[in-house]
């Protein structure tokens, strides 16, 4: 026991510098989705068909494959023929992103549409040109609306950034992986790796929380019984 809390200790700061590695790929990953994420949403609801149709090919795309198997044919593929020398974290990041974006357009895209067409009908009748109407209306209230499936999204990057390991990135697990080769322990080294994961999604997913109650919609969502 003694030894494994040794071992613990002298590991941690080594962990450590992975999780910031980790926190780097979730935080650039879950950007850059918002970025490409936000204006596919708005094309795909209020596009014309060509373009709908293909951000429904790029979503379909990217939600079709694993992971894994997109870091594969980016970084040796798709990058190496391109002339690209990314590192490994920054394809890791733009992967992730790229994949994150088909996910993140879809929360958007489901928040766009919860807002009914009444609104955008209301603002051109006032005199709003389209786009107006959609920067200042319709996008402030779907990004609150937004917040908790993005919450769920920041879940699921923090796991998958896992799989980064698998071009040399070196994140958390990958760290904690050459240690427990090393000594033989891996238990005591995961199960650290564990609580670092679970500190890191509670303590993200209460700041998103935080914030959701912060931005709410008053009365949105809400459903009063009569009786």
């Amino acid at each position: 026991m003694n030894e494994n809390l040794a071992l613990i200790y002298q590991s941690l700061p080594y962990l450590l510098k992975g999780c910031t590695i980790t926190i780097g790929l979730v935080g650039g990953a879950l950007g850059l989705g918002f970025v490409i994420g936000v204006p596919m949403a708005v094309g795909q609801v209020y596009g014309n068909k060509y373009l709908s149709g293909l951000i429904s090919l790029y979503v379909w795309f990217f939600r079709g494959l694993p992971a894994l198997v997109l870091l594969f044919l980016f970084y040796f593929g798709l990058f190496s023929l391109l002339g690209f020398n990314l590192s490994a974290f920054t394809a890791a990041i733009l992967v992730l992103g790229l994949r994150s974006a088909a996910y993140q357009s879809q929360i958007f895209r489901g928040s766009i549409q919860s807002l009914g067409e009444g609104q955008m009908l209301a603002a051109r009748s006032l005199g709003m040109k389209k786009s107006e109407a959609i920067l200042n209306i319709i996008l402030p209230q779907a990004l609150r609306i937004s917040i908790p499936g993005w919450s769920n999204e920041y879940a699921i990057l923090l796991k998958d950034s896992a799989i980064t390991y698998a071009i040399g990135v070196m994140e958390i697990l990958t760290r904690a992986n050459f240690i427990a080769t090393r000594t033989y322990k891996p238990m005591p080294i995961f199960l650290t790796c564990a609580v670092i994961f679970i500190i890191l999604t509670y303590g993200g997913v209460k700041i998103l929380d935080f914030l959701e109650n912060k931005v709410r919609i008053p009365g949105y969502g809400e459903r009063r019984v009569e009786i």
